[in-house]
């Protein structure tokens, strides 16, 4: 096959390449095969058109299109291999000639990988992460579950902040009702922060079966643009006053607190156990983190094609949309709960976009750098780890994931490692 391949730019170019008429020739008597079932000519029955009338009628060109499809994918991963260029994105290819008896020609522009020289990324020096669980760090915990288990307790004394409201309140503009304004038997915690700014505090040093008349304005911003930056009246009626009552710091509480202990000393202890395991971890996480931005800073990458950040935008944007999707929210509602557009979200994901992409394009250098290979007992130890992951079957997760993409994903693990493992923190 006839491959041509001309750079335009550092990190693009044209790839031309043939489809030969033997393999065009044969892709088309495959399409023949299936669109003689269901054509109609005069004269002959449904799956009997002889090929030759067939091309009278219509002309052998109304085969092309799907012939094309059919050869294309072969076509260009061939001419991909001949001409040894490395496409990072889907190309955009387009037909130069399609002519009957001849091969056919097709171009395709081509986005390719940029070349990547590394710079050091063993034995790296990073900051020195904190791994210490204070006192207080156990004491803020175990405040947290005694708040987890508080009751609230009705009170006949004015309410406090902290303490939750039973309410009716109606809200006005210009003495006019507004859409959702309106709520009944509504319980509300005075310093939550959850109603409009102002509202809260107006609360503070209500009783059981007060009336009030609470005056706020709405921020320029609210959501609503028919109440942004308007001064609003609530009738609220205070139904009851409740404030929150914690357990006792003693063994009791501890047992409620974790059936797995008997005594408060014993869930300090043990509480003390998880915050190590979690400052552990996220020393972890940040050291390889760390290395992994200074292997990336000190590698210098020419050209790094947008095309390349652009595709890695949309794939965490598709990932984040399609979580949602499984939440019940769509695309649509998610912007017009957020007040975002795409293209806000767009820009949030950019710089990630960008440094994800260049992590992984020196991993990949870097792989070839060391000669990395992969055995057939670590393939399956990912296959392994991935099925625990995700709760599947082995055989499932060989079905989702090609060998290659699995050959891959470990290939820059181990790059990883050879950058972690040697660094060292200061």
């Amino acid at each position: 096959m006839s491959v041509k391949f001309e750079k335009n730019a550092t990190n693009e170019g044209l790839l031309t390449f043939e489809i030969p008429l033997e393999d065009v020739k044969k892709g088309l008597d495959k399409t023949f095969k299936k669109v003689q079932k269901t054509v109609s000519v005069p004269g002959f029955r449904k799956g009997k058109v002889p090929r030759q009338i067939f091309n009278n009628v219509y002309g052998e060109e109304a085969l092309y299109e799907d012939t094309l499809n059919l050869l294309l994918q072969d076509a260009f991963k061939n001419a991909i291999e001949e001409s040894g260029v490395q496409p990072v994105i889907e190309p955009q290819i387009h037909i130069e000639k399609m002519e009957k008896g001849e091969a056919w020609v097709l171009h395709a522009h081509v986005i390719t990988k940029p070349e990547v020289k590394l710079g050091e990324y063993k034995n790296l020096t990073v900051e020195k992460q904190d791994r210490e669980v204070t006192d207080e760090a156990v004491s803020e915990a175990i405040e947290a579950k005694r708040q987890a288990l508080a009751e609230l307790v009705v009170k006949d004394s004015e309410a406090v902040s902290g303490d939750t409201v039973v309410i009716d309140y109606e809200g006005f503009v210009n003495e006019e009702a507004f859409a959702g304004g309106k709520g009944e038997n509504h319980s509300l915690e005075l310093g939550s922060n959850s109603f409009i700014p102002g509202f809260e505090e107006q609360l503070v040093g209500t009783k059981a079966e007060d009336e009030k008349d609470v005056v706020v304005t709405f921020p320029e911003e609210y959501h609503a643009e028919d109440l942004a930056g308007k001064e609003a009246v609530f009738k609220v009626k205070v139904h009851e006053v409740k404030a929150k009552e914690v357990p006792a710091l003693d063994d009791e509480f501890a047992k409620d607190a974790d059936e797995e202990v008997e005594t408060l000393a014993e869930l300090e202890n043990k509480i003390r156990v998880q915050l190590t395991e979690e400052k552990e971890a996220a020393a972890k996480e940040a050291v390889e983190d760390l290395a992994l931005r200074q292997a990336v800073e000190n590698a210098e990458i020419v050209e790094l094609p947008q095309a390349m950040v652009d595709q890695e935008i949309e794939r965490q944007m598709s990932y984040f949309l399609n979580n949602l999707q499984r939440q019940g929210i769509n695309e649509e509602l998610f912007y017009q709960i957020s007040g975002q557009t795409k293209e806000d979200l767009q820009a949030q994901y950019a710089e990630e976009a960008e440094l994800r992409t260049k992590t992984n394009l020196v991993l990949e250098a870097i792989v070839t750098e060391e000669a990395i290979e992969v055995s057939e007992d670590e393939i399956n130890a990912e296959v392994e780890s991935l099925a625990s992951q995700y709760n599947m079957e082995v055989e499932q997760v060989r079905g989702f994931v090609s060998t290659d993409m699995l050959e891959s994903d470990v290939r820059l693990k181990k790059a990883m490692s050879l950058i972690v493992d040697s660094v060292e923190e200061k």
